[in-house]
């Protein structure tokens, strides 16, 4: 993808996304002691109509000092009529899931319709994920929050990521009105 790649006017309800977000989190589940970790998260397009999406992770110290990478998933979102939004995620440890939700402006709420998992992958069995833009409106000054609950390892479906992240690129995305036209190009 070139800066001068027009983005697909199917994308306006998820262009707020696009760019490079940064930041950092905290992490705990009942099988694993909390943690804090440092994340980016980057939203690409190819002129598609489909954001191409990219996670890393890594542990922060108790003085916000790079530690172990954690980790990592790839993956599509799909904008489908109604405001809806289709996300499929692949993680190098065999999980892959699907999710289906609703965009509501800038946030995105969805749940698994599909977990997949090799046979050397960790049980997963849900997932809900909750995205919004925090701060002041859609300017690019406003943060990227997320939430991540999880079911697994015999758990049910509760916390597990919470992160907020702030965006030190821009591809394709102006502030204003979540529209083909506030997309630019």
């Amino acid at each position: 993808m070139t800066s001068d790649t027009p983005v697909h006017p199917d994308l306006a309800p998820l262009g707020f996304l696009l760019g490079r977000w940064e930041g950092a989190g905290v992490g705990g589940y009942p099988t694993i002691e909390s943690f804090q970790f440092g994340q980016e998260i980057s939203f690409s397009h190819n002129g598609k109509p489909f954001l191409i999406y990219a996670s890393r992770t890594w542990r922060l110290d108790e003085d916000g000092q790079i530690g172990a990478p954690l980790g990592t998933e790839t993956g599509y979102w799909r904008p489908r009529p109604d405001n809806q939004v289709e996300v499929m995620l692949a993680h190098p440890t065999g999980i892959v899931e699907i999710y289906l939700g609703e965009i509501s402006g800038t946030r995105i709420e969805m749940a698994t319709d599909v977990v997949a998992r090799t046979a050397t992958a960790k049980e997963v069995t849900a997932g809900h994920r909750l995205y919004g833009l925090t701060g002041p409106g859609e300017s690019m000054a406003a943060d990227l929050a997320y939430a991540y609950d999880m079911a697994a390892m015999g758990q049910r479906l509760q916390p597990h990521l919470s992160a907020q992240l702030k965006r030190v690129s821009s591809i394709g995305w102006k502030p204003g009105p979540v529209t083909a036209e506030g997309l630019g190009a």
